[in-house]
């Protein structure tokens, strides 16, 4: 049972070193690359910017008459009869008519052309313009989140793949543990106790890489996912995690007001808001039109019924002329409205106040964590030489029976959480580095 289990964890351990060695290498450019022209969330941005687009192009139409068409064609056929007055001399006239045809044909081309709204129009116009705006913004912002995504998962994956290389080589030593506890066995100098010691720290290193293994494989899904690529899809990532260690605060507080995403898109919703009030306040205005119409008119009928209905009609004809709508009283509905569009102003003016707020917290803990990691990093890079030394010396101690199993052990522990260490303060750093690079919104220029 335990060769067949050994069996199947060398056999899993081989299957993802030959499908490493097949994989093709993605670059984080090319992560970047699938992910821009890929992700459902930049997809779905664009559209909304698309639908702004649309608006934009015909921005000119609220300057443009209303045309319509109007025409009917009807044709009757009736059963009629009248009864009319008694005249003087004689008595009650009666006329019955059976299956009177009547054929009526109107048609008219009618125009309404606003000249004058309160200058409503002007600022409909430049609503549209201002929604285009918004939407190239609500598109860069998706675009700068999706990288920071990208670029984060692509380093967690790297550095789940240096943790694994850790793994790796506390299972290198714990198997020369192994072996050196076995050969003083059967010398007679060492104590079974130590060994099978030796096989347990042995065996739940293994059992750590297979979760090790599973996890990096959990990332690349991840990855795929934003990429928007099939799942399953094989590739390998780079090995190493390069930082920029030369980021100054000045530098990305510096202009941030006029490049952050976020606070640019609160910034538009206020200028929008603003010509919200200007169209509210176009309603205090009267509004003139120029109307003018053809209209055609004809009626046949088959046969008069009396003497003063005509058998044929017809009419047609072209008038024109103004026309001047005043507001005089709407029940405050216009007072109602512009209060409206006033408060609305001050809510989005809160919300870019709360969000300027927010994005300089943001920084403040994104640089103390950035400082904070680099400090680390060089601490434990230093470490890292330490316990390595420290694993080789007492290594050699214990090979002449100079060292416990203890003393060895623990040197192992301190050497795997040097490495731990230093795998999280590189990954940190390269988060905090990141997160600092979108806030000021310069991962998208």
């Amino acid at each position: 049972m335990k060769r067949f289990a050994l069996c199947l964890l060398v056999g899993g351990w081989m299957t993802g070193v030959l499908q490493a060695q097949s994989a093709p290498m993605l670059t984080l450019e090319q992560a970047i690359a699938t992910a821009l022209k890929s992700n459902y969330d930049i997809a779905l941005s664009k559209n909304d910017s698309n639908v702004a687009a649309l608006e934009y192009v015909y921005r000119n139409a609220v300057f443009l008459p209303n045309v319509n068409g109007i025409a009917n064609n009807i044709f009757n056929r009736n059963n009629q009869q009248l009864r009319f007055t008694k005249r003087v001399g004689g008595g009650d006239s009666t006329v019955n008519r059976d299956a009177v045809k009547t054929h009526n044909l109107n048609y008219s081309v009618n125009l309404d052309w606003t000249l004058f709204d309160g200058f409503r129009m002007f600022a409909t116009r430049a609503k549209s313009e201002e929604y285009l705006a918004l939407g190239a913004l609500t598109v860069k912002n998706q675009v700068i989140n999706t990288i920071s995504t990208v670029i984060t998962t692509y380093y967690d994956v790297v550095r789940q793949k240096q943790q694994l290389r850790s793994v790796e080589e506390q299972i290198s030593l714990n198997e020369e543990r192994v072996r050196l506890s076995q050969y003083k066995l059967d010398i007679g100098t060492g104590a079974k106790p130590d060994l099978l010691q030796s096989k347990v720290d042995l065996n739940a290193q293994k059992s750590l890489r297979l979760q090790q293994l599973a996890l990096i494989e959990q990332l690349k899904e991840q990855l795929n996912q934003a990429m928007n690529i099939a799942p399953k899809s094989l590739f390998e990532v780079s090995d190493s995690i390069p930082l920029n260690q030369d980021i100054a605060l000045g530098d990305i507080v510096e202009g941030i007001d006029q490049r952050n995403p976020l606070l640019l898109l609160y910034k538009k919703n206020i200028d929008i808001a603003r010509l919200t009030l200007k169209e509210r306040k176009a309603d205090r205005w009267p509004v003139i039109q120029f109307n003018s119409a053809y209209n055609f008119t004809r009626n046949d009928n088959s046969v008069a019924v009396n003497i003063n209905q005509p058998i044929f009609n017809l009419n047609k004809g072209f008038n024109y002329g103004l026309s001047a709508s005043i507001p005089i009283f709407n029940q405050f509905n216009i007072r109602k409205l512009i209060r409206q569009a006033e408060l609305d102003i001050r809510y989005q003016q809160l919300i870019l106040d709360n969000q300027r707020s927010m994005v300089n917290l943001s920084v403040l803990n994104a640089f103390t964590s950035y400082e904070q990691q680099k400090k680390a990093l060089a601490l434990e890079e230093e470490n890292i030489l330490l316990a390595r030394e420290n694993v080789d010396i007492v290594f050699q101690v214990y090979k002449l029976g100079g060292a416990t199993l203890v003393q060895l052990r623990e040197a192992q522990s301190s050497l795997e959480d040097a490495n731990n260490r230093l795998i999280a303060a590189r990954y940190s750093t390269k988060v905090a580095e990141t997160e600092l690079i979108r806030l000021k919104g310069d991962l998208v220029k």
